[in-house]
């Protein structure tokens, strides 16, 4: 089991190394989906920052999802953007800049290093599916979370893109390894292990591709995906070509919320 935990760190760092694998799987998003408020957007539009709120975002990434809305520097807010890689964070302290209110740290959600309560809003989004021991990290976020605090975490389910490409791939040995360690469909469930209250929100979108170079990109960009470098990158184009109507490939996406109290 440990060896399990070891491996599956190993990864997460090899992926997450540079942000340019994540940067690719965003901009598939920006540039294709057919919901035009954006799933940050629509994120953001269920956050509630009381008046003074202490904020931690656990695996913050690139910091894209706070760009243009960080708070501002008269606001009664203090935000913590971390990560559990250096360079991410780094990446996010050069998009969104230095303010007095505002501070970028290296952060393991299974030790986070903050005393009890410290934090009003805790934001875990799309990065629960990583963490080796989610009970613990789960265990460490309600810790460190006010009695009266909230916890945002998005996440995707499990029938969105991923097993979408892989059903029009399967003839070629092309499974779906979609990590479903935490996904709408069982999320609510582990993270009632450890809240009170546990409520789910759905983001209704799909892809509008009209480009398939762009979405076998998005594919090679995922490490969990490695059964597609063993198929000719001509050949997937070739089928998913097939696929399209009107020069349009229609993708499902599958995405949404939890928002929990302590």
């Amino acid at each position: 089991m440990e060896l399990n935990k070891v491996n599956q760190e190993n990864a997460v760092q090899k992926q997450y190394k540079t942000s340019d694998n994540l940067t690719r799987r965003i901009s598939i998003h920006e540039k294709y989906s057919t919901n035009k408020q954006g799933f940050g957007n629509w994120v953001h539009s269920h956050y509630d920052f009381g008046e003074g709120s202490r904020i931690l975002e656990l695996g913050c990434g690139t910091g894209v999802m706070w760009k243009g809305k960080l708070p501002g520097q008269g606001e009664n807010l203090t935000l913590v953007l971390s990560d559990f890689s250096e360079n991410m964070v780094a990446d996010a302290k050069a998009l969104l800049g230095e303010r007095d209110n505002v501070s970028y740290r290296v952060v393991n959600i299974e030790d986070i290093s903050y005393p009890d309560e410290s934090f009003d809003r805790i934001i875990a989004n799309m990065m629960l599916y990583h963490v080796p021991d989610l009970d613990r990290g789960l265990s460490e976020v309600r810790r460190v979370m006010a009695q009266d605090g909230y916890f945002y975490c998005a996440t995707y389910g499990e029938n969105g893109i991923l097993p979408f490409i892989a059903g029009l791939l399967k003839e070629y040995g092309v499974a779906d390894t979609t990590n479903k360690n935490f996904t709408l469909q069982n999320g609510g469930g582990i993270l009632g292990r450890h809240f009170s209250e546990v409520k789910k929100f759905l983001y209704e979108d799909s892809l509008a591709v009209t480009d398939v170079e762009d979405l076998l990109d998005y594919v090679y960009s995922l490490t969990n995906m490695s059964s597609v470098a063993q198929v000719d990158r001509s050949v997937l184009k070739e089928v998913l070509e097939r696929e399209m109507t009107d020069g349009v490939l229609k993708v499902p996406k599958e995405y949404g919320m939890f928002i929990c109290r302590k």
